[in-house]
């Protein structure tokens, strides 16, 4: 559902959209957004969060008839905010990095987003940490801490 509110977006503004490859923080879809304006690119970039928002808010209701329901909510409601967070490549990062070029320029994009990406990364693998000793080694936890410490250090030296 995610990947499906980016793809309508990028083409209803007419971009063209490429492969879906899977990553270690989740999927990312491949589009030509060269044509596109800051407004059009943040639109299409926030669109996949919204729709598992959306997704979250039509679910939990439902789910006070339907228990079963409350996990897929809670999913989708996990994945939009987790995607919103200002870590490239989330989409929030990225959303992050456009809304202040847009602003500023893409200099300054650009440094708000590695320092943001940076300091977010730090403190959720620092609240990982905690909570994977607080659960006794919950090793659940030990991948989403693994791609944050990736991310963080992609950012560090620079990179998207």
């Amino acid at each position: 559902m995610h990947e499906l509110g980016h793809f309508f977006v990028l083409r209803f503004w007419g971009a063209r959209v490429g492969r879906v490859r899977i990553g270690l923080l989740g999927a990312m879809m491949e589009a030509d957004r060269s044509g596109l304006s800051y407004g059009k690119e943040l639109s299409a970039l926030l669109a996949g969060p919204f729709v598992n928002l959306l997704c979250a808010a039509v679910l939990i209701p439902l789910a006070a008839r339907h228990p079963e329901l409350y996990a897929a909510a809670g999913a989708h409601l996990a994945l939009g905010a987790f995607n919103l967070l200002p870590i490239r490549p989330l989409d929030g990062g990225q959303a992050l990095e456009l809304l202040v070029a847009w602003l500023f320029g893409p200099a300054a994009g650009e440094l708000t987003a590695r320092i943001a990406g940076v300091l977010c990364a730090a403190l959720l693998l620092g609240g990982l940490v905690w909570l994977m000793r607080e659960s006794r080694g919950n090793l659940w936890l030990a991948p989403p801490a693994a791609g944050l410490l990736a991310a963080a250090i992609r950012e560090l030296r620079g990179g998207k």
